[in-house]
């Protein structure tokens, strides 16, 4: 999967968090969880584009680590929605299934970086990919 590609992906899943939170019940609790899934589902788009522009492999690192933080916390959410019986298991089944392997890629690319100095996802322009250390 290429930078761009996964950034796409990124944004989908955001858009589809953004029509989940708009169905929910417009009470306090609806609003509450809502906020906290919005937020956190938005920012792994927003937080992968900040890592594709890293400065060095440690920054990347970091940076990726944050997209892993905030899409470990959107499937926290979606869990709680679900175990609340906000929201139907079935309503979100495929929306967590692609959280579940966003948090995958993420992970697999900070392992990978870490261990080669390169990232999992494939950009031949970076200069993480050429193998610069940071």
């Amino acid at each position: 999967m290429t930078p761009e590609e996964l950034k796409s992906r990124t944004k989908a899943f955001a858009l589809r968090i953004v029509r989940v939170v708009e169905a929910l019940p417009k009470t306090t609790i609806g609003y509450k969880l809502g906020d906290q899934l919005l937020r956190a589902g938005n920012s792994v788009g927003a937080n992968y584009r900040a890592a594709c522009r890293a400065k060095s492999k440690a920054d990347f690192i970091s940076k990726m680590g944050t997209v892993e933080e905030e899409c470990d916390e959107s499937i926290y959410w979606m869990e709680i929605l679900i175990e609340a019986k906000i929201v139907a298991a079935s309503r979100l089944g495929q929306l967590l299934k692609e959280a579940h392997e966003i948090l995958a890629i993420i992970v697999a690319s900070i392992n990978t970086t870490r261990v080669h100095g390169q990232s999992a996802i494939r950009n031949p322009k970076s200069a993480i990919s050429r193998g610069s250390r940071g």
